[in-house]
């Protein structure tokens, strides 16, 4: 028997698993969890072979309940069971450690092949997660492409050369928000200092 650990926050997810599980003599339901953190406390109780993973969820999302899991117990796989085929996603939850990624439009049968791949050690992506991997491969995102709407009129403030006591003054904001703006806009672009934020928001003209 393969014993899994049902994860999502969703109650009616939760059932509906459950219920496509007791139609495999092989697989067993071993447990349910509402949240990553409630995850990570069954899998030291329970010790599953494999845990259908949701990703978007309250408390603890699945990428960092994954990552802790697999750190206490790498011999439990996690199998992200998720609607959304975002990259950040798909690529949060491999990163993790999850041994496979899929969708939940799965049919019963591929999501029964997928845990017994799982508990073999083998993993499975969802065809929609397989192309997002290889087009983010291909086409390398373009610099600034996830900078929010307040991150790029910082930036453009930075441009101008402000201080960040400057442009809490010009965007009615406190300074330690600005701080935290400046923070993420040199995390996203990849660079130490506002010099080098500067000049990569003109060199592509990200403002």
């Amino acid at each position: 028997m393969i014993k899994v650990l049902v994860v999502d926050d969703h109650p009616m997810v939760r059932s509906g698993l459950a219920a496509l599980l007791s139609a495999y003599d092989d697989l067993e339901l071993i447990g349910e969890a509402a949240n990553g953190a409630e995850a990570v406390r069954l899998c030291e109780k329970l010790n599953p072979d494999v845990v259908l993973m949701d990703l978007v969820m309250p408390e603890m999302d699945g990428a960092a309940a994954t990552r802790a899991i697999r750190a206490k117990n790498p011999n439990i796989q996690v199998l992200a069971l998720t609607s959304f085929k975002e990259e950040d996603l798909v690529q949060s939850a491999l990163r993790a450690g999850a041994i496979g990624y899929l969708l939940k439009n799965v049919t019963a049968d591929e999501l029964a092949r997928a845990i017994r791949a799982a508990r073999a050690g083998r993993g499975t992506l969802a065809p929609e997660a397989a192309q997002v991997l290889i087009e983010a491969t291909t086409h390398p995102p373009f610099p600034g492409n996830d900078l929010t709407e307040r991150e790029r009129e910082v930036l453009a403030l930075m441009v101008q050369g402000l201080s960040n006591q400057d442009i809490a003054k010009r965007l009615y904001v406190s300074q330690s928000t600005v701080k935290f703006h400046v923070s993420s806009i040199l995390s996203k672009l990849g660079v130490s200092n506002r010099t080098e934020a500067v000049a990569l928001a003109t060199r592509y003209r990200l403002v």
